[in-house]
């Protein structure tokens, strides 16, 4: 397997419980996320571990469903997608792989939030990442990530 894993932390101002209650929510991502475009089928949220969800990626095209694996408010939230990764509407296209996303909320001192968020890309060495998946990895996407929900968080307190 060919394995690109991208990481990047922010000490936030807000409480554990106000980042991971904005960030887990996929509705937020399209705001924030610069490869976000699209978000659905969101029955209900919170999300449960097992519930699914799509999002497509930075074109509108590319789908990705992901699956929620744990969910342990404030402290961690995982999903991941497995299988034809950024495929069309109908479910064709893609590639083989696996992404695991992973965010962590830890409070290091009085008042201050530190959210990391984890993101690994797997897949077969004779299916090779395209490009496109190198640049939506970019630390600096996740660094805009981290720019935009303390924006849009400060634009609500």
């Amino acid at each position: 397997m060919g394995i690109v894993t991208t990481s990047s932390e922010t000490a936030f101002s807000q409480s554990p419980e106000t980042i991971y209650d904005f960030v887990t929510n996929p509705a937020n991502w399209t705001k924030t996320y610069p490869g976000s475009n699209y978000v659905g089928k969101l029955d209900k949220l919170p999300l449960a571990v097992g519930d699914t969800w799509e999002e497509g990626g930075p074109d509108g095209d590319r789908i990705f469903t992901w699956h929620l694996a744990i969910a342990m408010r404030p402290r961690l939230w995982v999903f991941n997608s497995v299988g034809r990764l950024g495929h069309d509407r109908e479910g064709n296209g893609g590639m083989d792989g696996r992404i695991t996303v992973e965010y962590h909320f830890t409070a290091p001192g009085a008042g201050i939030t530190l959210f990391t968020r984890t993101m690994t890309i797997e897949a077969p060495k004779e299916s090779p990442m395209p490009d496109g998946f190198f640049r939506i990895v970019n630390p600096a996407n996740i660094d805009r990530y981290h720019a935009a929900i303390a924006r849009e968080l400060a634009a609500v307190s």
